[in-house]
């Protein structure tokens, strides 16, 4: 008998029973209040959703270095007869995590590709004055957003409209940069952070309160396969070809660098695992 078709046998049937579990409407789990002076940590979601499924670090900068983690909706998505409806989808996600959230426009910032950018400098610069007038307000001490190939052309004009919006700040302003994967991998990821069952199991709760893109789309299902391969890819691009790998069962992939002095200055002189034993504060000093 073959022991492995009962060990996928279990997969497939967890995910189709999950498939019945609510969506939205599920209780908070607790959670310490933020200090008013916590230091701030700004995550540029390209849209509703982003925050929950990408935002494992994000997450356990909240939880275990007392952070305040604000989300940053730059788009409420492309169809508009949806955008309010996303836009309290993503209250309500926002709400049951605990990350503040802040909206770049009354529907989103619109057309934020490459595109955009290059054929429309003028409302282009428009959008770049929105994210600079935020990172000026709120001063974060580390920023998430999108790496540039990740496939998706919201995700990359996200990356550009901060990377852009970074060139407008005073000489002065530093903050720790953590660039994000979802639809495209990155090539050379140099952070891979531990993402404890029970943090997942937020995540995936948080994701689901987006209901009409997870009807759409089971996103919120596919998260714990997602971040298992992470681990495999993870292993061996941020620990080293042939390495062996960590006792981590979920794990997500970043690369961490700081903007300091005007430009972008690399931290990390090898790639770093950090386990859920470790502290990410650590990251950020």
């Amino acid at each position: 008998m073959n022991p492995y078709k009962e060990f996928v046998s279990k997969y497939a049937s967890l995910v189709h029973e999950a498939k019945s579990y609510p969506l939205g409407n599920i209780a908070q789990p607790s959670r310490r209040d933020v200090a008013g002076n916590a230091p701030k940590a700004l995550f540029f979601a390209p849209h509703p959703d982003d925050e929950c499924i990408i935002g494992g670090l994000a997450l356990r900068v909240m939880r275990e270095a007392g952070m305040n983690v604000i989300n940053v909706a730059v788009t409420q998505g492309s169809k508009k007869e949806r955008q309010a409806e996303r836009f309290r989808e993503l209250q309500n996600a926002c709400n049951y995590i605990g990350f503040g959230l802040i909206a770049t426009a009354p529907n989103g910032l619109d057309k934020v590709n490459v595109r955009t950018r290059l054929e429309d400098s003028g409302y282009w610069n428009e959008c770049v004055e929105v994210i600079a007038d935020i990172l000026v307000a709120n001063q974060p001490r580390v920023i998430f957003f999108p790496h540039e190939h990740d496939w998706n052309s919201t995700h990359i004009g996200t990356h550009f409209l901060v990377m852009d919006a970074l060139k407008q700040m005073p000489a002065q302003f530093q903050c720790y940069l953590v660039e994000t994967e979802f639809w495209g991998q990155m090539a050379s990821p140099n952070l891979m952070v531990e993402i404890g069952a029970e943090d997942l199991a937020d995540l995936v709760a948080a994701t689901s309160f987006h209901v009409g893109e997870v009807e759409r789309n089971p996103y919120h299902l596919l998260m714990p396969a997602w971040m298992m391969d992470n681990v495999r890819r993870g292993t061996e691009l941020v620990g080293g070809q042939g390495g062996s790998a960590p006792d981590f069962t979920f794990a997500a992939l970043y690369r961490l660098q700081k903007w300091s002095r005007g430009r972008v200055e690399k931290i990390l002189d090898a790639g770093k695992q950090v386990s859920r034993q470790a502290s990410v504060a650590n990251l950020f000093s």
